[in-house]
């Protein structure tokens, strides 16, 4: 991706530390346990915690605009999008445990022709999506 004007978000870096802090913690609850349901639950918790902060390593940038458009990173590479492929980005607001939760959402067109739909919240961004949404509206008003 072109770097010119561009900006990019990714997990909160103090979460993704104390994911592998929890990792750790836990995989040591785990061996040092002499009971066997909480060495389970430790083991669980413990592959739980270090695959979120695998995840939250791997994919940084999450989300990342520039002149030329968007990409998008997952733990198996980066997906870009040119701004004539992304059709609509925009917050949309879902209930959820009582309350709303906005989150962004991304639709564009791979060069095949199949339609993708992202959603990124705010712990994908590492901010919250409605300023987000105005940082990329701001870098796609420069190249239009």
């Amino acid at each position: 991706m072109d770097n010119s004007c561009g900006q990019s978000w990714s997990p909160p870096r103090g979460l993704v530390i104390a994911g592998w802090a929890g990792a750790v913690v836990a995989v040591l609850l785990a061996v040092l346990s002499g009971d066997p349901p909480g060495r389970l639950f430790a083991a669980v918790a413990a592959v739980v915690l270090a695959a979120a902060a695998v995840f939250g390593t791997v994919a940084r940038p999450r989300f990342a605009v520039d002149g030329s458009g968007v990409a998008v990173r997952s733990l198996l590479g980066v997906r870009r999008w040119p701004w004539s492929q992304v059709h609509r980005l925009r917050v949309v607001r879902h209930r959820r445990l009582g309350r709303e939760v906005p989150m962004l959402e991304l639709d564009a067109i791979d060069d095949d022709g199949t339609e993708r739909l992202v959603v990124l919240g705010r712990l994908d961004l590492g901010a919250h999506p409605d300023e987000v949404l105005g940082a990329v509206q701001a870098v796609r008003g420069l190249t239009t």
